[in-house]
């Protein structure tokens, strides 16, 4: 019996240093470590209206700065509780392995050779492709450029898809491509194109700057989820960030998520439906 009584001992201390390890793995989290800190380190940009950029103050502004205030609001009930880290779009997933931030938001597209390196959050975002006008210009909307066909020239960004993307919108426009954003909508601008394809926030932005020299030709295709990142391995922490960015577009804080939208977009968001969840 003695032999049976110790080695129930060992096996109950044994078992009560699991639960010591498990407890102190689940302290040291990133969110603990967070809280403790009493501030939230955010990697972002600062070159890319309307995501993250430098106001005239010289200040971070943008859509990805809201969300990322909306986050510390909920870990510090004080939206001014965050740190930002400026970084260009190459070092987002670096900065998060190496732990240099706590996560990035920073229009970062989803994908899954991305998911194996980072864990994402929920979406916020979804990104697409739109045709800006001129507005007043010969061309009313995404009807009248797939009807004039070839006559309709196209200005783009260069990069080795810029044809093919076109052309799944407009399969018989001509595309004009260009090596900076600045080229592109001066084609716009001079009508050396008719039309230019750029991302539809950037789409949405320049019309909320431009309420009467910009018009949108109303089709969007080649959608992508933007989504902010963390540090895989943490349940907790993504657990976290996931609940504050749900409850920001469905939930008690879509006020100030429906607040940014309009202030970047120029476009008020959907209230969430009362009722069903989903």
């Amino acid at each position: 019996m003695r032999g049976a009584s110790k080695t129930l001992s060992t096996m109950a201390g044994a078992f009560a240093l699991s639960l010591s390890f498990i407890a102190s793995a689940q302290a040291d989290g990133k969110l603990q470590e967070v809280l403790s800190r009493g501030r939230l380190i955010v990697g972002t940009g600062s070159t890319n209206p309307p995501w993250g950029f430098q106001d005239k103050s010289g200040k971070l502004a943008g859509f990805d700065i809201d969300l990322a205030r909306i986050i510390a609001k909920g870990l510090f009930n004080d939206p001014s509780k965050v740190e930002f880290v400026t970084q260009s779009s190459d070092a987002r997933i670096p900065n998060i392995t190496t732990g240099q931030v706590d996560m990035t938001c920073q229009a970062m597209t989803v994908t899954a050779p991305r998911a194996q390196q980072v864990a994402f959050t929920v979406p916020y975002y979804r990104e697409g492709v739109g045709l800006l006008l001129k507005k007043g210009g010969k061309y009313a909307d995404y009807a009248a450029l797939k009807a004039a066909g070839s006559a309709v020239t196209v200005s783009v960004l260069q990069n080795v898809y810029a044809e093919e993307m076109v052309h799944q919108a407009l399969p018989d426009a001509k595309v004009d491509q260009f090596d900076n954003v600045g080229l592109m909508y001066q084609a716009l601008n001079s009508g050396r194109s008719d039309a230019a394809a750029t991302d539809a926030s950037s789409l949405r932005w320049f019309m909320k700057q431009n309420p009467d020299k910009y018009a949108d030709a109303g089709y969007g295709w080649n959608p992508q989820n933007y989504s902010c990142a963390v540090k895989q391995g943490d349940a907790d922490w993504l657990r976290f960030v996931d609940t504050a960015i749900e409850q920001a577009l469905t939930g008690v804080d879509f006020g100030d998520y429906g607040t940014a939208y309009e202030t970047w977009f120029g476009v008020t968001p959907p209230a969430p439906a009362i009722g069903f969840p989903r």
